[in-house]
Order: C-alpha cells, then sequence, then structure tokens
C-alpha cells in the first residue's frame, strides 16, 4: 500500500480546524451579542446611548476580549466537532491505515493549537486591555456607576520606608479623614510625622492636599513642629484606586499589569492577589489550548455508534468542569491562602494528566 503524503493531510486537518474554530467562534459571538443586546437594551435606552457608542465602544471590544477569554473551550469544542466528523466518516481509520501513527496525527492539531495560543497570548496582552478601556469607560456611562463608598482603616506603604494612613476615606467626596504620614530611616525609627484632621484630592493641581496639618521632625534626635492651615502632597495612591472594580486589571497590558504588581507588593495592598491571578492566567490560558486540544482528539477520534452526540456531550461536560476548577480555585487564591501561580495552574495540570490518560487509551 502506497503511503499517504502527511503533508496533504496537514493542510487538511489545519483548514478544518482554523476553519471550524472561526466559524463557531462566530457563530458563539454573535448568539452572546444578541443576547446581551437584549439584557442591557433598557439601560441604553434609558441613558441614551447613542448607536455608534453602541456598535463600536462597546460591541466592537466586547467581542475580542470575550473571544480570546472563552478560545482555550472555543477550540475544545472545535476539536470535538470537526474530529468525530472525521470519525464519523472513517477519515482517521484511512489516515491511520496508510501508515501514520497516532502521534503523528496529532502534529497538525497542535500547529493549529500553536497559531490560535499565540494570537490569544499576544492580544490578551498588548491589544485587549486598551479595548477594554473603551468598554469599561462606556459601562460607566451607559450601563453601570462607578461604585460609590467609603474605605476604612486604610495603611499603605507609598515609597521606601513611606507610610499613609487614614481612618476613612469617601470615594464621592473624595475626602479622607484623620490623615498622617510617616517617613523612617533604614534603622526604623521615625525621622518625620505629617498629621492633618482631613485631606483632599485636588483635581486642578492632581495633588493631595492636607488641612490644619502639623508636622514632626525629629533631627538628631531633636523634635521640631510645623503647623499650618494647607498643604500639597503627593505619593502613589490615587483617588481611583479606592472605587476601583476587579476588572482594572483587564485594563493593563503585560508591562502596566508587571509595573502594577511591584507598587501594589510596596503598598502592602489587597489587591496584589487580584494583579496575581490575570497575570498567571494570562500565561495559562493560552496554554491551556494545547491541554483541552489534546483531550479533543483523544475523546472524538474514535468512531462510536449513534453518530458524534455523545462526544460533543463529553467534550461540553469536560467544558464546564473545566469552567468549574479555574473559579473554584480563582476564588481559593483570592479568599484562601492558595497561591496564584498554583490557582491558575492546578486545572491546566489536572487535565493534562487527564489528557495523557485518554491519549493512552485513544485507539492507535
Amino acid at each position: 500500500m502506497r503511503k499517504i503524503d502527511t503533508k496533504v493531510i496537514d493542510i487538511y486537518i489545519i483548514k478544518k480546524f482554523l476553519g471550524t474554530y472561526f466559524l463557531a467562534l462566530t457563530l458563539i459571538m454573535t448568539i452572546a451579542v444578541i443576547f446581551d443586546f437584549s439584557e442591557k437594551i433598557d439601560d441604553f435606552l434609558e441613558k441614551e446611548a447613542p448607536a455608534r457608542a453602541i456598535i463600536f465602544d462597546y460591541y466592537l471590544n466586547f467581542v475580542p476580549y470575550f473571544s480570546t477569554l472563552f478560545s482555550p473551550l472555543f477550540t475544545f469544542i472545535t476539536v470535538i466537532y470537526f474530529t468525530s466528523r472525521m470519525a464519523y466518516n472513517t477519515e482517521i481509520i484511512a489516515i491511520l491505515s496508510s501508515g501514520v501513527s497516532f502521534r503523528r496525527l496529532m502534529l497538525p492539531y497542535f500547529y493549529s493549537s500553536l497559531f490560535i495560543a499565540i494570537l490569544v497570548f499576544l492580544l490578551t496582552n498588548f491589544i485587549i486591555p486598551h479595548s477594554n478601556m473603551v468598554r469599561l469607560d462606556f459601562e460607566d456611562k451607559y450601563y453601570k456607576s462607578k461604585p460609590r463608598y467609603t474605605a476604612t482603616n486604610i495603611h499603605r506603604q507609598v515609597f521606601p520606608n513611606v507610610y499613609v494612613y487614614m481612618e476613612s476615606y469617601n470615594t464621592e467626596t473624595q475626602l479622607g479623614r484623620n490623615f498622617s504620614i510617616e517617613r523612617f530611616n533604614d534603622e526604623g525609627q521615625l525621622e518625620s510625622k505629617l498629621a492633618s484632621y482631613y485631606v483632599r484630592w485636588d483635581t486642578v493641581l492632581n495633588k493631595w492636599s492636607a488641612r490644619q496639618y502639623h508636622i514632626r521632625d525629629i533631627i538628631d534626635g531633636k523634635e521640631f513642629v510645623r503647623t499650618g492651615r494647607r498643604i500639597d502632597t503627593s505619593f502613589t495612591i490615587l483617588p481611583d484606586d479606592f472605587a476601583r472594580r476587579p476588572t482594572f486589571v483587564e485594563t493593563m497590558n503585560y508591562r502596566e499589569l508587571r509595573d502594577q504588581i511591584r507598587l501594589m507588593k510596596l503598598q502592602g495592598s489587597d489587591e496584589i492577589l487580584l494583579l496575581q491571578n490575570e497575570r498567571h492566567r494570562r500565561f495559562s490560558n493560552p496554554f491551556s489550548v494545547f491541554i483541552l486540544t489534546l483531550i479533543g482528539v483523544s475523546v472524538s477520534s474514535k468512531k462510536v455508534r449513534g453518530g458524534i452526540g455523545m462526544q460533543i456531550g463529553l467534550g461540553l461536560a469536560l467544558s464546564f468542569t473545566y469552567i468549574f476548577f479555574m473559579q473554584f480555585a480563582t476564588q481559593f487564591s483570592l479568599k484562601g491562602n492558595l497561591d496564584p501561580l498554583l490557582a491558575m495552574w492546578i486545572p491546566n495540570m489536572l487535565y493534562l494528566i487527564i489528557g495523557i490518560f485518554l491519549y493512552k487509551a485513544a485507539p492507535k
């Protein structure tokens, strides 16, 4: 029997893979846009959102965001669907019978997965964050109101050896009460302390303005006190830091996210876990494309009686369990003691083990 040209098989599978992927992506996102619009149309009409803003500011940025967020699952469903059809039409049997090994058959699948993974990584880290900023600004203006609340007992390190305290801060009035800022030397001894009854954000100068203040300076063991009605100061905390939704991490590109993590570590902010989860997710999400592709091919490459319905059903079940484990690990990291690195990679490691088991059990 003449051995089949593997390049022909590669091109055939890659065309099937990417063609089905982008077709499924288009259909699913079209349905998602229709459902989203039907849910939010009352808010759009109530707040008189312009049609141009709805289309270009919101939905033109809504589609790329959710496409990349769920791309591993779209990939999984795609692989299950078109591989099941190939198996049902005995194409898989014909390829394996021609002398192509099952391992070699996986190669065009992983070529396609590599293309999708690189695309998702680049979009998620460098393109999508800017579009998310536009989308979230639209939501704040025409769908959701910005959060208004009072933060209490704020302790932050704003520079090395420099600490800020506010008893409370109101995001609507931009007023903080019982404010102090302390500077220590490398030995941990207090060098200077500024205290005031309240501090307010000056929108003109873009600085914090402390009112009714007094400053204690300790120089060579001697204490000097200064007082005044107003003094302007700057530090690495802005009013928006107290009124941010968790989605603010989605508006940062990779470099901005990395720099923000360093700043949050310096400040000792609780938001550090949210940022670290987002950073690790941006690496684990593209990698999961390969794992889910491995599982998809292993599950759907066998011809079964009754058509492809059972295989698609199994694929959807695995997809839902993957989402469940990812959400569970994320919440356990944010509210428990699980390290963000482990939280974002445990689902991948678990499904990699499942994928290897299914691969070994797949018909060769």
